[in-house]
């Protein structure tokens, strides 16, 4: 099968529809392989009873991973969590994780702030994500 990337989706909980697409886009490759180490809606993370204790939860998922792809739709720009996610990936290790910004199909509107803290912007398009996840390793 070959290499095995490990992924971390930051996503809104709110807009878990975008997630679930993501991850259909990426299982359309029989080629590639993949390890998810983001936070659904449903992961008992979710529920951490502090902000820091969610913090420290999603950095040690961060922490397993190769890249980190975030979707640029417009809510990320409202989006607390986004932000300490890209901190996270940018500032939290050693060595700062790749990003990867996703713009949303057919989306017009998309955040500045994901866009300019990527070291690749990519469409919505499982080749093009899939071959940035590849480059960043």
């Amino acid at each position: 099968m070959g290499k095995t990337y490990n992924i971390f989706v930051s996503h809104s909980w709110a807009y878990s529809d975008a997630y679930i697409k993501l991850l259909n886009l990426l299982n359309k490759d029989p080629y590639f392989s993949y390890r998810n180490y983001s936070v659904p809606k449903d992961d008992p993370i979710h529920n951490a009873p502090t902000d820091k204790q969610l913090y420290d939860a999603i950095k040690r998922q961060i922490n397993g991973c190769h890249v980190v792809l975030i979707m640029a739709g417009v809510y990320s720009s409202y989006s607390k969590w986004i932000d300490k996610e890209i901190d996270i990936a940018k500032n939290g290790f050693l060595i700062p994780k790749p990003i990867i910004a996703i713009e949303p199909w057919a989306s017009t509107r998309t955040s500045q702030k994901v866009k300019n803290n990527a070291d690749i912007i990519v469409r919505w398009n499982s080749n093009s994500i899939i071959k940035a996840i590849k480059e960043l390793r």
